[in-house]
């Protein structure tokens, strides 16, 4: 049988990875076989993309068009090597980001043109594409003040994603609203600032019918 791929979006500090992890560990509880790969990496060449894209020292000069190729690069790495044959085994596939954040953060955050962003999205995923996405929606506030407390509370990482300024994350959001209102039937918007117990029950309220029939 066919699996489901299941996206989750959002800016910075939305509850992305927390939500990813509720969500598989209540999938594998009820007997299904889940995958949680990541973007960028999910491989090891897609971690050495993802190495060199936000922690090396050596990124900062890095353009635009350079962050948008080598996001797709590991996309199409982790499309091939992971998710294509999880969904052939059956398997639920449940990434942490894909192609609506290249669409939010290098389209509308970078500026890049926007047809030839979603040229390159096509190229690096062909038919692979979402069963459903879920995007985990917070104010502005919220994203920064939790973004300041994950920096403080864990050992100093440099990402360079995060050192942009607040006008690119507004663009951001505002780019995965758009794509929310585009694409309603796959894109499911999810109040993120709620406790972490009532956003994880309004995403398996989204969830439950993708897996009707399925044992």
């Amino acid at each position: 049988m066919k699996g489901v791929f299941i996206t989750f979006e959002g800016t910075e500090g939305c509850g992305k990875s927390t939500q990813v992890r509720l969500l598989a560990e209540r999938l594998t509880a009820l007997g299904h076989r889940v995958r949680t790969p990541r973007e960028p990496g999910g491989t090891p060449v897609g971690e050495e993309i993802r190495h060199t894209l936000k922690h090396s020292p050596n990124n900062h000069a890095m353009t635009a068009e350079a962050e948008l190729l080598l996001m797709n690069a590991s996309r199409a790495q982790l499309v091939r090597e992971v998710i294509r044959p999880a969904l052939e085994a059956g398997e639920i596939v449940v990434c942490d980001r894909f192609y609506d954040s290249t669409t939010a953060y290098q389209g509308h955050g970078r500026q890049l043109d926007l047809e030839a962003v979603r040229a390159v999205i096509e190229f690096a995923v062909g038919g692979t594409k979402p069963d459903l996405t879920l995007f985990l929606q917070v104010p502005p506030e919220v994203s920064a003040a939790r973004l300041q407390s994950r920096q403080s509370a864990l050992p100093p990482v440099r990402d360079r994603i995060e050192e942009a300024d607040q006008d690119f994350f507004e663009r951001v959001a505002q780019g995965f609203s758009i794509i929310a209102a585009r694409e309603p039937q796959r894109v499911k918007v999810i109040p993120g600032a709620q406790p972490a117990e009532a956003v994880s029950d309004a995403i398996w309220k989204q969830v439950q019918p993708l897996l009707a029939g399925r044992r």
